[in-house]
């Protein structure tokens, strides 16, 4: 235990104009079992436990190692700076005793305003080396309003982007292709002409899968030339604008530039970036450089950040294992300023108590209030705009009234084998998700047109893949 200070708040303490004077992060611990087994106490309270007094002790140090406190106390004389780590400490407060979950105010003073990648080696860099602790989930972080302020925000957002693509009300849908890895720059562009002017020639969008990058078959530059080129062609021929999710992501930001100016010099309107192995530096790059390209964010890799199969994932149960939340994420790269990001399916199994749907709000709410089941602090976003978020996962036409019932218009509805493996083909394929979502804008219940349009390519999908997700994310 950090002992210099104490790092726990008084019961009832609450941080005075917390939107304006404090950055706050929910969490919830696991206490290992052999630091109960040791733990020693000689003056406990009247009636207190000593698993509880284990839980303020780790509340406390979470608080302390992310703020500005150590394991022992030290000099403290002349020039020691220990004034002012007393005096803008964090304090763990509102804590859970039974759940073990607990919320920690950092006073602002603590951080550069405009540097995500200094705050989170502060509030999660340490933490999670602690002994006493076998387990920890981070769940949400809310920001003040001047490190708010800080931060240009999205340059498009969801208005942004509807005005680009002409678009005022609906729903965007977008392919990725399949196989991930095959097509050469040649095939991909012949499989965006086929997206894009099939049917009514309403089809938006097509997107480069995460590990297609500059592949000796594939290259960069010629598949963002022909790609784009076909776009062009089929904005003229149908008289309805699309866009490309053209994959800029590099491990050198330099390169990921030039990739952005070609895709700009080739009339583009959007870069697709891995977000999260591209890194929070990158991302906040980018975005202030200003490109005049939309950014779509990709997350690969959130799993191993965010997932966790706990019975405790939610609040109520044991955590098994350390992780941060996708909502917490999703607050992070909203403010970095990204226009749509990747939230998962709200027909997944794994997304219990609709955090889907609730990471949905996190992008897209102006004033978010906490979920009533899952556990959140909310944010006020003040001038951040409101982004698109793109739903993916095991997705078909069959989905796509539920998906839509459950997530509103503003998203990017992302089907790859939902179309690409249509028992007809391909452009049968985006006839059956233009049918699923015009129907759906004409208030015509799915299964009733499937059951009287049994020969449709609708009904074609439905019969291969049913009505809810086929692979669960």
């Amino acid at each position: 235990m950090a002992v210099q200070f104490n790092y726990v708040a008084k019961r009832g303490w609450k941080p005075k104009n917390p939107d304006e004077n404090y950055v706050i992060t929910l969490l919830k611990i696991e206490l290992d079992e052999t630091a109960v087994k040791e733990a020693k106490y000689h003056h406990l309270k009247k009636g207190q436990k000593k698993i509880d007094k284990l839980f303020e002790d780790a509340a406390g140090t979470v608080a302390a190692e992310s703020s500005t406190g150590t394991w022992t106390k030290v000099y403290s004389g002349k020039d020691s700076g220990i004034k002012m780590a007393e005096k803008f400490r964090a304090l763990a407060f509102d804590l859970d005793y039974e759940k073990k979950m607990f919320k920690v105010a950092y006073p602002i003073e603590l951080f550069e305003l405009d540097n995500i990648s200094g705050l989170l080696a502060g509030i999660v860099g340490n933490i999670a080396g602690m002994k006493m602790v076998s387990a920890m989930r981070v769940y949400d972080i809310r920001f003040p309003k001047k490190m708010i302020n800080a931060f240009p925000g999205p340059r498009f957002g969801v208005s942004g982007i509807r005005k680009l693509l002409k678009k005022p009300k609906e729903c965007l849908v977008c392919t990725v292709p399949k196989p991930k890895i095959g097509r050469t720059a040649k095939e991909q562009a012949e499989l965006a002409k086929i997206l894009f002017n099939s049917e009514n020639g309403t089809y938006d969008g097509i997107k480069d899968d995460e590990n297609l990058t500059n592949l000796f078959f594939n290259k960069f530059d010629e598949r963002c030339r022909l790609v784009l080129n076909e776009l062009k062609k089929a904005e003229q021929k149908t008289g309805n604008k699309k866009f490309y999710l053209c994959n800029t992501t590099h491990s050198n930001i330099d390169e990921v530039l030039r990739r952005a100016k070609l895709i700009k010099e080739n009339g583009g309107i959007f870069m697709m970036l891995d977000v999260v192995t591209t890194g929070f530096a990158a991302v906040d790059t980018i975005r202030r450089k200003n490109l005049g390209l939309a950014i779509h964010a990709h997350r690969a890799m959130h799993g191993f950040i965010t997932r966790d199969n706990s019975p405790g994932v939610h609040g109520d149960g044991k955590l098994f294992g350390f992780s941060i939340s996708m909502i917490l994420l999703a607050k992070l790269f909203r403010l970095l300023g990204v226009d749509s990001l990747h939230g998962g399916s709200p027909l997944a199994k794994m997304e219990d108590y609709g955090e889907a749907i609730y990471i949905k709000d996190v992008l897209q709410t102006k004033e978010l209030k906490p979920h009533n089941k899952i556990p959140s602090l909310g944010q006020n976003w003040h001038h951040i705009k409101p982004i698109w978020m793109t739903a993916s996962g095991g997705l078909h036409p069959g989905d796509f009234e539920e998906v839509l019932n459950k997530l509103g218009d503003d998203i990017i509805i992302q089907c790859g084998g939902g179309l690409l493996g249509h028992p007809d083909g391909i452009e049968a394929g985006v006839k059956a998700i233009e049918q699923a979502r015009d129907i759906y804008y004409k208030k015509i219940p799915l299964k009733k047109f499937v059951k009287e349009n049994p020969n449709s390519e609708l009904a074609s999908a439905v019969k291969l893949w049913g009505y809810g997700p086929r692979v669960v994310y």
